[in-house]
């Protein structure tokens, strides 16, 4: 299963629905899980004409996200036309094409066949999950099949779901137009894909963490090894948002790994390409989407502003999150990753577009390199294509993306040899479970076929056993935290296989693993894990939740022993027995008192966690700021309580001396907890 959304952003991808934090998704995260059935061999890839021509590296990388399925196989007729069409310069990969148990087929979606799938799986659907309404959009080759409504767009007024002039937020999916965009100024020569970014901007610079520079592929690709962040990324009115350019530049993430190793989603990476769009044209970006993207494919009833211009805002459908509750509109800081709002029948266009020639938007040449895989991690495994995530499911290639972002749930997926696409975006976080099954049904229903059969000898490459992290992730701030929420535990069996995220991978004779329709393959030497949906690293048993969980007990059984402490010296003087010296006293004191403190704080850490990801969007809440001033407390006290021991220890008794060693050490373990996870001070990145 791949998770497919964008990310919790809020999206993306993103994400940002309300979600919780104690209950990450897997890998990069998304609405939809979509099962991909494993080698995806890519058309001829490349690169139109640039003005530097850097020395071509090996492959890396794959897929990533909260986000994503799509593959690589395309007919000889694209393959053809892709290879005349392109122009002095380009450079490609090609992968073999596979063989088929049985050979993928296409039927054809009519307007009737379609109507009959959604009319009997989408009222159930909603009913099942609780989702107040979805609308939906088919393309066939150039025709629009079906656009249909269901349900409500808005509960209180009763407001009917309508394909021509709802709007939904279709966050992380805004991304393919941020793709388009790049590809449009790589068309005009104003930007070149393995160009350094840095090379275009001029307010700020992105660190030379590493020595290979970022170039402006790897942001489509997601391959820039960006560190992810929640925390700041959207805002609750307009007056909040920052200038994108500004904003960029004082939220430059750290990077934590070379570009173009494995897939790790980025938000920011996606919207410093839409900023680099903006910057080279002179144009705000939603004033550039509107005038070279949605006017020319005629999308009339769909924006990439916020607020929504005052004509298209009372058609913007409401959103809906745990319970039925309404969800408040939410801004997007970073908008070339997820602000356009559009109506199914005005995606229907874009679809359009992107299947055939790039009517209105791109060249023939670029719509087709559009398609074509730009980044596999491994050719075995999903990767991207060009800001399409890129898989095969059923036999085909599908090239998809997923968006979510505050209680808007919404995939678009391309069937390219079957010229077919699908919208559909439901409006509530409940509805995450019916896109999943409505996305499966329609293309064993349209797109119907097996995997591709494997063959061959090649022994697999056994990863290292141990713990594994999503590549996606937080390293600086307190986000981190999440990495010990999501870990998973890799161990090799006798036979060979692989039990990894509740799966086992058996060896393939392509030198891959295979759980049921997911492939495995380890990357960069073994650093890395990569699965068709996502990309994990290793990482240290101290970074490990078993490891982790015993720092905590221990710390937890300690403290409650502390509370004893204060009984006990009531007990000794009622008794006359002597308690010490004052000094001693103290020490005991500041002990106690700082266990007690540290065990309110992790109390409060685990609220504060427990709640939607909606509350820290803005920017850290108050409450968690004010939180981490405790450990700060707890740490001076622990000193405190160190200090003073030194003059009262003769005195003091072998039991209480232990037991002071004990409370101290005590200490130390929370320390090392928090310094472990950023949590000592104001750490949000």
């Amino acid at each position: 299963m791949i998770a497919v959304r964008p990310r919790p952003r809020g999206d993306a991808p993103g994400s940002g629905r309300p979600r919780h934090w104690l209950r990450p998704a897997p890998g990069e995260g998304g609405p939809v899980r979509l099962r991909s059935d494993s080698t995806p061999p890519s058309a001829p890839g490349g690169t139109l004409p640039r003005r530097q021509q850097p020395a071509r590296r090996r492959p890396q990388g794959g897929a990533g996200t909260v986000q994503a399925l799509v593959a690589g196989v395309v007919g000889l007729g694209l393959v053809a036309g892709v290879l005349g069409a392109l122009v002095a310069g380009v450079a490609g990969v090609v992968w073999a094409a596979p063989a088929y148990a049985a050979p993928p087929r296409c039927a054809a979606p009519t307007t009737s066949a379609a109507s009959a799938y959604f009319e009997s799986v989408m009222p159930e659907q909603l009913r099942r999950t609780g989702t107040p309404g979805a609308v939906v959009s088919v393309v066939s080759g150039t025709d629009v099949a079906y656009a249909h409504g269901f349900g409500h767009a808005d509960v209180a007024a009763g407001t009917g779901m309508d394909p021509e002039r709802t709007l939904v937020r279709i966050a992380s999916i805004t991304k393919l137009f941020t793709a388009t965009a790049v590809m449009q100024q790589v068309e005009a020569g104003r930007l070149d894909l393995d160009a350094d970014v840095n090379s275009y901007l001029t307010t700020f610079q992105i660190p030379q963490t590493y020595p290979q520079p970022i170039r402006l592929r790897d942001l489509i690709d997601h391959t820039a090894g960006f560190e992810d962040r929640l925390i700041g990324t959207g805002a609750r009115t307009a007056d909040g948002v920052v200038p994108l350019g500004e904003y960029l530049a004082k939220n430059v993430p750290a990077r934590i790994r070379p570009p173009a190793v494995v897939p790790a989603y980025s938000n920011y990476g996606a919207a410093l390409a839409g900023y680099l769009v903006t910057q080279v044209s002179g144009e705000p970006w939603d004033a550039y989407v509107q005038r070279h993207l949605l006017t020319p494919l005629g999308m009339t009833h769909s924006t990439a502003s916020e607020p929504l211009p005052a004509a298209l805002a009372p058609d913007l459908a409401k959103s809906y999150g745990e319970g039925g509750a309404p969800v408040p509109f939410m801004f997007d800081q970073l908008t070339p990753d997820g602000s356009i709002s559009a109506t199914a029948s005005d995606l229907a266009k874009f679809m359009i577009a992107q299947l055939g020639r790039g009517e209105g938007i791109l060249k023939p040449q670029t719509a087709a390199l559009m398609r074509t895989r730009s980044f596999p991690a491994d050719p075995r495994v999903g990767g991207y294509a060009h800001g399409f995530m890129d898989r095969v499911l059923n036999g085909h290639r599908v090239l998809m993306h997923g968006g979510d972002w505050e209680g808007f749930e919404s995939v678009l997926v391309l069937v390219p040899d079957c010229r077919l696409g699908l919208f559909l975006s439901v409006n509530s976080l409940e509805g995450a479970g019916a896109l999943n099954e409505v996305v499966h049904g329609f293309l064993d229903r349209f797109a119907p076929g097996s995997p591709p059969a494997v063959s061959g000898s090649q022994r697999a490459v056994v990863p290292q056993a141990g713990f594994y992290a999503p590549a996606r992730r937080n390293v600086t701030g307190i986000e981190k935290l999440l990495t010990l929420l999501d870990p998973a535990r890799l161990t090799v069996t006798d036979a060979g296989a692989l039990r990894f995220r509740e799966k086992t991978w058996t060896p393939q004779g392509d030198g891959s693993y295979r759980a049921g329709d997911d492939r495995l393959v380890v990357v960069d030497g073994g650093r890395y894990v990569m699965t068709d949906g996502a990309a994990f690293e290793q990482i240290s048993g101290a970074q490990t939740l078993p490891v982790n969980l015993a720092v905590l007990a221990g710390f937890v059984v300690v403290a409650l022993s502390a509370l004893v402490v204060p009984g006990a010296s009531v007990v000794r003087r009622v008794r006359g027995r002597a308690d010490g010296a004052p000094s001693w006293r103290l020490s005991r004191g500041l002990a106690a008192l700082a266990m007690v403190l540290g065990l309110g704080f992790l109390a409060g850490l685990a609220t504060a966690l427990s709640g939607s990801t909606s509350t820290f969007l803005p920017g850290a809440p108050a409450g968690l700021r004010a939180l981490l001033v405790v450990p700060i407390v707890v740490f001076a006290l622990g000193l405190g309580a160190a200090g003073t021991a030194i003059t009262g220890w003769r005195e003091a008794s072998v039991a209480a001396r232990v037991h002071q060693g004990v409370l101290l050490a005590g200490v130390g373990a929370l320390a090392w907890f928090c310094w472990q996870w950023n949590l000592i001070g104001w750490q949000f990145g």
